[in-house]
């Protein structure tokens, strides 16, 4: 059971439900998230246990918190668009009978290319999502294939306007950067190929070798060489600068969004000025003292679910292994499809484990997340050693002091991690 200081003014605050969809047709070589394949599964899983388990899952979730009304929602994985069209509206139809879901809510699915089509993003049009993300990668075919990925090059961009057609205004494509044996040509062709799908959202990034995967294996046996980091520097400051000169600007270091409308201030050109009334991008909204709704009036391209992750907000992650946070409380559920689906049949959470964070850590929590974004650190937040500490930090060139907030530069993005850990010192 959630602690009562843990849902004390939950219902005050915006509520994302993210939902973790752990099925993959293949398994790409870099990925190291929670997926498995039919042939790794056999019979011990499948999407229909998972819905059922999903439906538990989500009825034993609003017990539990009260039911707060969800703003936004984030499908993820493995690969959600293989449910097709109409599984993916059974999963929201599930949030919406456990929870209910506010007027004007983000509703976010990610979605590899090869399973989309026309069809299939006029059902999700009609189901209520609102907003597409669409795994691209690289335009360039030998990237590609380094990555094990399986769509063809140009099958994102097509996937893309397919979605902007059937009426989604917010649809992100997704890049990875520095993969061996990319050059900046490939680059090049891969950010020609995002902007000619005129998409409002941007994340890109920087190839990491993670422990277990294949890629790994492949860099450990001389195969591919590793990243190299100034490759990755030269590469990230690229990715910004034909962005930016696009009308793409950086909101969280490896995210870019469409900046018109979004409440920016002529005067500054940041992202801080998005309520006059209170000079906070998170109150614009003077009925509700949230930014629940308030994407809608000013036409947001930025991602609202993963601001509430950033800004230190409440969400319930449903499925195998999905992390969740309400009110200062972590946990994450058991990974295996079988396992969870299990659990819930027997009526349990399926709780992995958890932890209830200090007040020393979320603090350093609310640090570490908040100087990845345009909007900044605010010096408030920061005690006087840590304010110290950022004063000499910004004396380098890595953060410049905006009003009330420390804000990275273009170099410090670049060394983020390590601003973080001189701040936090």
């Amino acid at each position: 059971m959630l602690p009562e200081r843990a849902l004390a003014g939950v219902r005050n605050r915006p509520f994302g439900i993210y939902v973790h969809v752990p099925f993959c047709a293949t398994r790409c070589g870099y990925c190291d998230f929670n997926t498995y394949t039919a042939g790794e599964l056999g019979t011990s899983a499948s999407p229909q246990s998972w819905m059922e388990g999903l439906r538990r899952e989500l009825d034993a979730a609003a017990e539990m918190t009260g039911a707060p009304t969800v703003d936004t929602v984030f499908v993820g994985g493995g690969t959600p668009s293989l449910l097709g069209g109409d599984g993916l509206a059974d999963v929201l139809g599930a949030i919406r009978s456990s929870f209910g879901v506010a007027s004007g809510a983000e509703v976010t699915t990610e979605s590899n290319p090869e399973s989309t089509s026309p069809e299939f993003f006029d059902r999700l049009r009609t189901g209520g999502f609102t907003r597409i993300s669409l795994g691209m990668q690289s335009a360039a075919q030998h990237v590609l294939k380094v990555l094990d990925r399986t769509h063809t090059p140009g099958r994102a961009v097509s996937a893309a306007l397919e979605a902007r057609a059937a009426g989604f205004e917010h649809v992100n494509l997704d890049l990875i950067y520095g993969t061996p044996g990319e050059r900046d040509e490939d680059l090049d062709a891969s950010l020609d190929a995002v902007l000619s799908a005129g998409v409002d959202h941007v994340s890109a990034y920087a190839l990491i070798v993670e422990d277990g995967t294949a890629l790994a294996r492949k860099v450990r046996r001389g195969e591919l060489p590793a990243p190299d980091d100034d490759v990755l520097a030269s590469r990230y400051e690229r990715i910004d600068a034909r962005l930016a000169e696009a009308g793409l600007t950086w909101y969280e270091v490896s995210n870019w969004a469409r900046s018109n409308g979004a409440g920016a201030s002529e005067a500054t050109g940041d992202w801080r000025g998005a309520s006059e009334a209170t000079g906070d991008w998170r109150g614009a909204s003077e009925a509700t003292g949230d930014w629940r709704g308030a994407s809608e009036a000013r036409g947001e391209s930025r991602c609202r679910h993963n601001l509430g992750y950033w800004d230190g907000g409440n969400w319930w992650g449903a499925g195998p292994g999905a992390h969740s946070h309400v009110g200062g409380v972590r946990w994450w559920n058991v990974k295996h499809p079988a396992r969870y689906a299990e659990q819930l049949a027997a009526g349990r959470l399926p709780v992995g484990g958890s932890e209830q964070l200090t007040v020393e850590d979320l603090h350093v929590e609310r640090v570490m997340l908040t100087a990845r974004l345009r909007t900044g650190l605010p010096v408030a937040e920061l005690d006087a050693g840590e304010q110290r500490a950022a004063e000499e930090v910004a004396a380098d060139g890595l953060l410049v002091r905006e009003h009330d907030h420390f804000v990275l530069t273009g170099r410090g993005r670049l060394l983020a991690d390590a601003v973080i850990r001189t701040v936090l010192r």
